[in-house]
């Protein structure tokens, strides 16, 4: 069965999408829009309850490739070529769970979303008005990806730790996150089409500055 992206346009007409590298500060602006908005909040990884349940290796290999490990460590040991492919492709395989979410979620209201739907996907089915980029340097997005408290990064950080060679296992990983967030990847995003809003490494307090450029974007406020 194929949904025609119209359709899936037409019924997704209330959802707002948030993409972009590491660190540009997606998750903030998600949680502030929500806020101040009266938007339904779908965070990083709002999706993972059902493809938890749902995901088949046969169908969604990379979704699946978490469940199926015995020891952590070869996550965080993985050539960093690989690292790169698999996150990417993460992101394609879990679109279709996305969408349907996103519908379910968008038939209570306005939904604001943190996705990783890749960029091609969200031109077919939504709209520049519904979509915002955020972007941050490389200085950032890899070298102060562990800074952040949330438990999904600290995890991470400490089974690199527990590697016998953690330093060597540390800079594998960089390098895999380098990779991620390359110069290519980078002007990707920067060249989508879409509405962008590019994080600075200067120390100042953007926040405010960020929700009301969003906001005006989505027409949440004039």
């Amino acid at each position: 069965m194929k949904i025609e992206n119209n359709i899936l346009r037409y019924y997704l007409r209330n959802v707002y999408f948030i993409t972009g590298t590491a660190y540009a500060g997606k998750s903030t602006a998600v949680k502030l829009l929500t806020e101040r908005c009266g938007l339904i909040f779908c965070g990083e990884n709002y999706f993972t309850e059902v493809t938890d349940k749902v995901a088949e290796p046969s169908v969604q290999p990379d979704l699946c490739y978490i469940k199926s490990l015995t020891d952590f460590r070869d996550f965080v040991t993985r050539a960093p070529e690989e690292y790169e492919r698999w996150m990417y492709n993460t992101g394609r395989e879990a679109a279709g769970f996305e969408v349907a979410e996103l519908i379910a979620r968008a038939s209570q209201g306005r939904v604001i979303a943190d996705t990783n739907i890749p960029l091609d996907i969200l031109r077919e089915i939504s709209d520049y008005d519904h979509v915002a980029v955020m972007l941050s340097p490389k200085s950032m997005s890899v070298e102060r990806f562990f800074d952040r408290s949330d438990p999904e990064k600290q995890f991470i950080l400490s089974t690199i730790g527990s590697c016998e060679n953690s330093d060597e296992v540390m800079a594998n990983y960089r390098r895999g996150l380098e990779l991620i967030n390359s110069r290519e990847h980078y002007e990707e995003y920067a060249g989508s089409g879409f509405f962008t809003l590019v994080r600075e490494d200067d120390g100042r307090d953007t926040r405010e500055e960020v929700f009301e450029k969003l906001a005006r974007h989505f027409g949440f406020i004039e």
